[in-house]
């Protein structure tokens, strides 16, 4: 049967937009099952309880179980490449952070790319590190700690937790920014370097806020300045770095990551649903215990984050020639 043309057009367009059609509903839909946040690292650390916190907000926002699935190791490279193989339907997401922008460079050979491979969804928080120093060392402040550290060349240890970390690449690019010589003393986990800070036999770290912030309040710590680019809420009195290193910013973040090519309807429903929680009084108080100041934006926004970061500690890792342990 011939079909008249102004019926086949009809007929075609309709086709056209049955696909769109299917992809929102089925969007609107979503979630219709149990969803998996995978984080690369162990139960109780800022990254688990992050995940577990937006995981709550997620369930009972959407129906549905967001269920946090630790899987630790290689700097949270396992649990990336997880999701990056996993099928993408919204079903498994990841809780990124920083170390992943790190590991990019790092790491020679990856089995994935994180940038080519992974969907950004939503930035949660930006975290920051602090500069603390042991209760015996002289400096009390960064200007004093530099003058210090260039009178004695090779002198200084800076502990962190482990080569590669965000506390060690923080450290570093304090080092490269102001030409500082600090013998770098890597430790297996925040937990053991701080340790042997308290005891001084190290002198300095740069150990993230939500690990430190209770020895500093007891005066067990003192801290010369933040690694974020505005003073924190949780130490205001305490000065950032970069008031005295011009153009110098070293911080963590986290945010909920997709594997390439889920579908548009579905990021952008839990970007929505993501930002909402950010603007939460009790979320933004919680993320404020740990040290964290809210980091909410488009998915644009939190891609430009990863690459910039991406970028930014490349350039620190080849400058102080770090290898994994």
């Amino acid at each position: 049967m011939k079909l008249p043309r102004r019926n086949f057009l009809h007929l075609a367009a309709g086709a056209a937009v049955l696909p769109a059609l299917s992809r929102i509903s089925w969007a609107q839909a979503y979630p219709s099952r149990p969803v998996h946040i995978i984080v690369g690292f162990a139960p109780g650390g800022a990254t688990d309880i992050m995940a577990r916190l937006i995981g709550q907000w997620l369930s009972e926002r959407l129906g549905r179980q967001f269920v946090v699935e630790n899987r630790p190791g290689a700097a949270g490279n396992i649990g990336t490449e997880a999701v990056v193989k996993s099928p993408p339907d919204g079903y498994t997401l990841l809780l990124a952070s920083s170390p992943n922008t790190i590991n990019a460079t790092l790491y020679d050979k990856l089995n994935f790319n994180f940038i080519r491979d992974i969907a950004p969804v939503a930035s949660i928080s930006r975290n920051s590190f602090v500069m603390a120093v042991h209760p015996s060392m002289p400096a009390k402040t960064v200007p004093e700690f530099i003058t210090h550290a260039k009178a004695n060349p090779g002198k200084i240890n800076m502990a962190s937790a482990g080569s590669g970390s965000a506390a060690h690449v923080v450290g570093e690019l304090f080092k490269m920014m102001t030409d500082v010589n600090l013998v770098h003393v890597p430790y297996r986990g925040a937990g053991p370097a701080l340790v042997d800070l308290l005891g001084g036999q190290v002198q300095i770290m740069f150990p993230p806020m939500s690990a430190s912030i209770e020895y500093i309040r007891a005066g067990k710590l003192r801290p010369l300045a933040v690694t974020t680019a505005t003073r924190s809420e949780a130490l205001p009195d305490i000065p950032t770095v970069g008031e005295f290193v011009p153009g110098y910013e070293g911080s963590g973040w986290s945010g909920i990551a997709a594997p390439k090519n889920t579908p548009t309807e579905v990021i952008d429903k839990l970007n929505r649903e993501i930002n909402t929680a950010l603007a939460d009084l009790n979320i933004k108080a919680q993320l404020a215990d740990l040290g964290s100041t809210v980091l909410a934006g488009s998915p644009a926004d939190f891609s430009k984050l990863i690459a910039d970061e991406t970028e930014k500690w490349a350039k620190v890792i080849k400058f102080a020639g770090i290898k994994p342990q």
